[in-house]
């Protein structure tokens, strides 16, 4: 029997619900996941790198407790099927929130199964109560002092909430 190994790349900056959602369900169909944080500089991360792998490991131990799954988390630079081949890889998970998602990430797959034939992207949508949810959206409203607890974990939830001056939120 193949046992097959999954990327999930992502900035995670940072970690939401909805990354959450996609990494229990690849956990399920997995033998092994890794999380890839990529550093991803030109975006102008809320969190430096070390803090957003620290925030993906300890938010996703409980998923990989319930699983059973092995789950690593390792950060990375450059191009993804080079991380994937480099985790010894055969398949890249990428997440799916709505149909305006699907066109980059349509072409994203092109562009990898061009440069490695070996690797396969599967798609996984997010659950319709994660399906809205975006880092972006998340660092927007809590840096104007909106409520984002049901966006992301309650670790993830205080990091953030500190990182953009703004008080606990219950």
């Amino acid at each position: 029997m193949t046992r097959h190994v999954g990327v999930y790349p992502g900035t995670f900056d940072p970690v939401t619900n909805g990354h959450l959602d996609v990494i229990g369900r690849a956990a399920r169909i997995l033998d092994r996941l890794v999380v890839g944080v990529a550093m991803n500089a030109g975006k102008g991360p809320l969190f430096p790198l070390e803090e957003r792998v620290d925030l993906v490991r300890a938010e996703t131990a409980a998923i990989a407790t319930r699983t059973g799954a092995v789950i690593e988390v390792v950060p990375f630079e450059g191009l993804l099927v080079g991380f994937a081949r480099q985790v010894g890889a055969d398949v890249i998970i990428r997440g799916l929130r709505a149909v305006s998602d699907f066109d980059y990430e349509f072409q994203m797959a092109g562009m990898n199964r061009r440069l490695d034939q070996e690797i396969e992207t599967v798609f996984l949508m997010a659950s319709e109560t994660n399906q809205f949810i975006s880092s972006r959206f998340v660092k927007e409203i809590a840096r104007l002092g909106g409520n984002i607890t049901s966006f992301v974990p309650k670790l993830t939830l205080e990091r953030t909430l500190v990182r953009v001056g703004q008080p606990a939120q219950d």
